[in-house]
């Protein structure tokens, strides 16, 4: 009798086993999908996409054969499709076990056209099982772009706002060229792609948003698209001169703008007038023995987001200077850092430094920062620091500093900071204690072009309406 026993229940759980192992065959066969659509955002043509996926899941307790799986555009498709392991257009026969699945990655590559302005491009892949098909629906934004790969320009050239730029292996200015930028450009940068400025650049943006000309990293999709570090910055190397930026924002970068010796000439190696540099890793501005005029500046949530060394020649007018501490960037340096002295190898260099901040705003928080403001001296040089009517975050005094009309250790009352959702407004609130607490000025208009107030200018980059 018990051997009995035994031999039904081999026998059943053979047949359950069986079971498992056989393929469900009936139309009421079930599979559910982790995404009915994917949309992938901006794509440059001929540069492709990142790569995406969706999975497909056998519900059913018995194995599921997908008859095919296949791009409806097929070889003339934009996008290509693998699964696990297989690469499309179309995959007959896939089999999953049950209670499984299979991961489907998909990514596109648009071809050049003639059209200028970005547009759209559509597919669908459908899934066909037991008399059954899903779908699950494609979308990408395209975009031609005139592609530049380790470029170097030479004599003076003009970028029109016609295409964005897409950047590739980096750019040269070369010494004795310029580069004109005319304004509403977009120029787009590779994680390898410095902008190296050996000669002249010249942005000519204006103060509206589709007028501004932006330089930022070329992942455009989400998360990567708001990702410091995504792409080097600009650099004006020591034969560079007679730099002027109008409406320039840059952002993204690992440092944003470094200015490196002084000026070639009588001018300045650097002007920045109403721009925005933001979100950049290590430095937003960088000065090395150099000069750099800013006004109406913002400056923001950069590792750094001004550091003056080894002196020079700087004055900064009407800049917002403001880090929050967040999930991109931790805020342990002061939002600004001035000094005449340079250390390499254990060794000061040193030289002059003459600096001017006239109302300005210096602010940081969520970081482990007292003092926002720094200033250090080490050699027997020239020392000129002078901050007029300005707010900012400080326990200690910068040293060796003069300042008159500070509002100190009051917050600025910005419009919106959401450091969770990184949404920043430095617009300044009707209660802010920087209204109207600025020195006289000839700056007529703030970052949005709106007019001042020239007796008693606001603090910072932008003027309360």
């Amino acid at each position: 009798m018990r051997l009995l026993v035994v031999l039904i229940l081999i026998v059943c759980c053979s047949v359950t086993a069986c079971k498992k192992d056989s393929f469900i065959t009936g139309s009421d066969a079930t599979l559910s999908l982790s995404e009915d659509s994917l949309h992938f955002d901006t794509v440059f043509t001929t540069a492709g996409s990142v790569t995406l996926y969706f999975i497909v899941y056998n519900t059913n307790n018995r194995r599921l054969r997908l008859s095919n799986v296949s791009l409806a555009g097929g070889n003339t498709s934009y996008f290509k499709i693998n699964i696990d392991g297989t690469p499309g257009p179309s995959v007959q026969d896939v089999e999953i076990n049950a209670n499984d699945s299979v991961y489907v990655f998909l990514s596109v590559k648009i071809d050049p056209t003639s059209a200028n302005l970005p547009f759209i491009v559509q597919d669908s892949i459908s899934i066909d099982y037991n008399g059954n098909r899903r779908w699950v629906k494609l979308s990408a934004w395209g975009q031609n772009a005139n592609f530049i790969r380790s470029g170097v320009i030479k004599g003076n050239q003009t970028w029109t706002n016609q295409k964005p730029y897409v950047i590739i292996g980096g750019l040269q200015v070369d010494t004795n060229a310029s580069l004109t930028i005319e304004k509403g450009s977009r120029i787009y940068l590779h994680a390898d792609a410095p902008f190296i400025v050996d000669g002249t650049l010249q942005v000519n943006g204006e103060h509206y948003d589709s007028t501004r000309v932006v330089f930022q990293g070329d992942r455009l999709d989400a998360p990567y698209r708001n990702y410091p570090a995504s792409w080097p910055g600009i650099y004006f190397r020591g034969l560079s001169s007679n730099n002027v930026l109008h409406y320039a924002v840059i952002k993204n970068a690992y440092q944003g703008i470094v200015a490196d010796q002084p000026s070639v000439n009588a001018a300045r190696k650097l002007s920045l007038n109403e721009c925005i540099i933001d979100n950049c890793y290590d430095v937003g501005i960088m000065g090395i023995r150099s000069s750099i005029h800013a006004q109406n500046c913002l400056i923001s949530n950069c590792g750094k987001n001004v550091l003056l060394t080894y002196g020079g020649q700087y004055d900064f007018a009407h800049c917002t200077v403001a880090t929050y501490s967040s999930s991109y960037i931790s805020h342990k340096d002061p939002v600004l850092f001035a000094a005449d002295y340079i250390k390499q190898n254990n060794t000061y260099f040193t030289a002059d430094l003459s600096a001017s901040f006239v109302n300005c705003i210096f602010w940081g928080e969520n970081g482990t920062i007292d003092d926002e403001v720094v200033t250090s001296k080490q050699g027997n040089t020239n020392f000129s620091v002078s901050f007029q009517n300005c707010l900012w975050k400080v326990k200690n005094n910068p040293a060796n500093s003069i300042f008159s009309n500070i509002i100190a250790n009051t917050a600025p009352a910005f419009d919106s900071i959401d450091v969770q959702h990184h949404y920043y407004d430095f617009h300044l609130k009707s209660t802010s204690p920087a209204l109207q607490q600025g020195a006289a000025t000839t700056l007529a208009t703030d970052l949005d072009g709106k007019p001042r107030n020239l007796l008693k200018p606001d603090l910072g980059c932008y003027q309360k309406q």
